[in-house]
């Protein structure tokens, strides 16, 4: 298993992007959003999804240079036709908006659909929090294949239908929580199946609706558990309302689109926190809040309390330090795609 360090790797990334059609701005994006996500620990969003999007350009789902278009707005909404773009582009300048309404009228929010795959949803409410407001971001999959089954069921009928909610604060690092709804994300079943990886208990059923250790499953007619283990309940009625916010606000609707086109909708939002309290007292506390939760004594076996963000944050640092790396099955993947596109030498990948 090759470990690249994070610069090389969104080269390796963004040329390969620029080479299947995207313009410089969108493969960056790209390119930085899923080293971003290697370097944060999440492999499932990270340099592994590169190919896939590729095969997508392919096939027509992803339109490089594809518009970016404002279907309706107000003061403190806005409606976003991403018109089958890169999400990553497509969200990144939706929330920057929804960033800038915020600061004049405290409270905005936005819809924005018919983009593909955003990558790591907390990417978004991160851009809020560095800006001194509160981002929440929930995205769902429209009308492409659905991967996870409701509480009690075995067919798969929602997305992963992740919510992220980052806040400012004097900590060393994010104050955020990126979770997805159902028990794990689809990405991370798929990375141990590449990785020829067993999976814990609990994380999907087979086509049979019995729990399996095999990731492979996944693709033969399995589906992901909502989070909640035995409480279930809890993960796939919060899965249902990201749907409706992503889903049917969006105007993308539920169920599956026959032609399978990945389809994230999002709804996101940011809070001015000046508009409740003085921002460097509100970001004190909140870092005063979490040394509090650290302080608590650790549970048998734990090695203690982390709190929200912050096991990202020091993989991050870790990653930054020793580089990151990718399985031989997505290595085989870069390769052939550099050599598809004459490109093996410049990037390194004979």
């Amino acid at each position: 298993m090759p470990r690249l360090q994070a610069e090389r790797l969104t080269r390796i990334g963004a040329r390969l992007l620029e080479a299947a059609g995207a313009s410089p701005e969108e493969a960056e994006a790209v390119a930085v959003g899923c080293i971003g996500a290697n370097l944060a620990g999440h492999d499932s969003h990270g340099i592994i999804a590169i190919p896939t999007y590729i095969d997508r350009i392919k096939a027509g789902h992803i339109v490089p240079g594809a518009p970016w278009t404002i279907v309706q707005q107000s003061p403190s909404t806005t409606v976003i036709d991403g018109n089958w773009g890169f999400g990553f582009h497509v969200n990144a300048k939706a929330m920057q908006l929804t960033i800038e309404k915020a600061r004049t009228s405290n409270v905005a929010g936005c819809t924005v659909f018919r983009q593909s795959h955003v990558g790591r949803l907390a990417a978004y409410p991160l851009m809020a929090a560095r800006e001194g407001m509160i981002g929440l971001a929930t995205a769902d999959s429209g009308r492409s294949p659905k991967m996870v089954a409701p509480f009690g069921g075995r067919e798969a009928r929602l997305g992963t239908n992740p919510i992220a909610i980052a806040v400012p604060s004097d900590l060393p690092g994010p104050f955020c929580l990126d979770m997805a709804t159902s028990a794990v994300a689809a990405g991370k079943v798929m990375l141990a199946a590449a990785r020829d990886e067993q999976i814990p208990t609990g994380w999907i059923v087979g086509k049979d609706g019995k729990e399996t250790r095999d990731p492979h499953q996944l693709r033969k007619g399995g589906a992901l558990l909502p989070l909640g283990g035995t409480e279930g309940y809890k993960g796939s009625g919060l899965a249902a309302m990201v749907e409706v916010l992503c889903g049917l606000l969006t105007g993308l609707g539920f169920g599956v689109e026959p032609s399978g086109r990945h389809n994230d909708g999002c709804f996101m939002a940011v809070f001015n926190v000046e508009a409740f309290r003085p921002l460097a007292l509100f970001k004190r506390e909140v870092a005063e809040f979490a040394r509090y939760l650290k302080e608590t004594p650790a549970a048998e076996g734990s090695p203690g309390v982390l709190y929200p963000g912050e096991i990202e944050y020091l993989r991050e640092k870790e990653r930054l330090k020793v580089g990151i790396d990718v399985e031989d099955a997505t290595w085989d993947r870069l390769r052939a795609l550099a050599g598809e596109y004459g490109l093996a030498a410049a990037l390194g990948l004979h």
